[in-house]
């Protein structure tokens, strides 16, 4: 199944300044994360951002929470985001089949929101450089479970040039040069 920009949105799960810091290889994680936040706003795609009981883990991270275009978060208390009515309800009000999604921690917040996304029958695409655990194998398993219950699995690089679709524009340069 094939993304395009105009039929999707992407659903930023919980980079909190108390969670991302216990994340196995977080540097590289937020690297490619802001890579990916930075390219989907070029390209116009919709993003709901979400914190985990804000009180006790923190904000956003000022790396993510300061790239102009990435909205105010949701806050919450249950592990997948549509459990949270206000979330549930802003992404319907978004109209899109597909759905993007990133954030930690991969094997509880991601991995429930995924199963719920394709449960609603949403096309999801998992971005794998785009998630994080503490534990690699927690990360390895949370992959394996949405592979098998139907997401796409795909990197930050491959899904931004997905939506982009072409070269030739001043989004593609954007893009290029976020990549570089």
């Amino acid at each position: 199944m094939r993304a395009y920009a105009d039929e999707t949105a992407v659903l930023v799960i919980d980079y909190q300044e108390k969670l991302v810091p216990a994340m196995n290889n977080k540097l590289h994680f937020l690297h490619k994360s802001a890579i990916l936040l930075k390219g989907l706003v070029q390209l116009g795609v919709p993003m709901i951002v979400t914190q985990q009981y804000t009180k006790g883990l923190g904000e956003t991270v000022a790396e993510l929470r300061s790239i102009e275009g990435v909205p105010d978060a949701f806050d919450k208390i249950t592990f997948s985001c549509l459990k949270d009515d206000s979330i549930a309800e802003a992404l319907e009000r978004l109209n899109v089949k597909n759905v993007i999604v990133c954030g930690c921690e991969a094997h509880i917040c991601v991995l429930q929101t995924v199963v719920d996304l394709l449960a609603e029958e949403y096309n999801v695409y998992m971005v794998t450089d785009c998630i994080a655990s503490r534990a690699d194998e927690d990360k390895v398993m949370a992959i394996d479970r949405a592979k098998q219950e139907g997401a796409y699995i795909t990197t930050c690089e491959a899904i931004l040039f997905e939506l982009l679709e072409r070269a030739g524009s001043e989004t593609f340069k954007v893009i290029s040069r976020l990549i570089k």
